[in-house]
């Protein structure tokens, strides 16, 4: 039942005419309100393992949010914040970040040129780019990750590879599936400092 609702809701936001126009103004003002204190100002995340938001794709916000309110996705924190949150809310939310030009934290740490390469070699056999796209910036409800924090990168990709975390389908379980801790960490750093 709650995947058929879950469902019903991403395809009412997908489609023309049914789902709400999106306020950018009005989801900065609620933003403002929590949303920054964690995910920073700006939407890049200056607070250890919290991701940054700004240019994430509006569908995917949405789309975790619903995940989140309805307690599909657990984390503790989202799940109270997003507990009886309006649809709208949600929206609007999601077209704020989703303005908000993306970029590296500022406490991103320097690049280690071995630990980029190795990811970088990682990256292409494990077809990332063809979700994520080829410059890893995103689209509809898969997640910008180029300059995401990468300790956050890292822990999302353990959380696939060992069943703890699932997506809207299970592409990122079996992407990760075989890699190592040490492959992990170096995709993310990879990843994390695409700009």
């Amino acid at each position: 039942m709650r995947l058929r609702l879950l469902a019903a809701a991403v395809l009412a936001a997908a489609i023309p005419g049914i789902a709400p126009a999106q306020d950018a103004r009005r989801g900065a003002d609620l933003a403002a309100q929590t949303c920054v204190a964690c995910h920073g100002d700006n939407g890049r995340s200056q607070t250890e393992d919290i991701p940054s938001l700004a240019g994430q794709p509006a569908d995917f916000i949405t789309l975790q949010m619903i995940l989140f309110r309805e307690r599909i996705r657990q984390m503790p924190v989202m799940n109270d914040f997003a507990a009886n949150m309006p649809d709208r809310d949600i929206e609007d939310l999601a077209a704020f970040f989703a303005s908000l030009p993306p970029g590296p934290p500022e406490d991103r740490r320097p690049r280690d040129a071995a630990l980029f390469a190795a990811g970088q070699a990682l990256i292409g056999p494990r077809h990332c780019g063809t979700c994520h796209v080829s410059d890893f910036g995103g689209r509809a409800q898969i997640p910008r990750i180029a300059a995401q924090r990468e300790e956050f990168l890292a822990r999302a990709m353990v959380e696939y590879r060992e069943g703890r975390r699932a997506g809207a389908d299970t592409q990122m379980n079996g992407a990760v599936v075989g890699l190592s801790n040490a492959e992990i960490a170096a995709i993310a750093h990879y990843l994390a400092q695409l700009d």
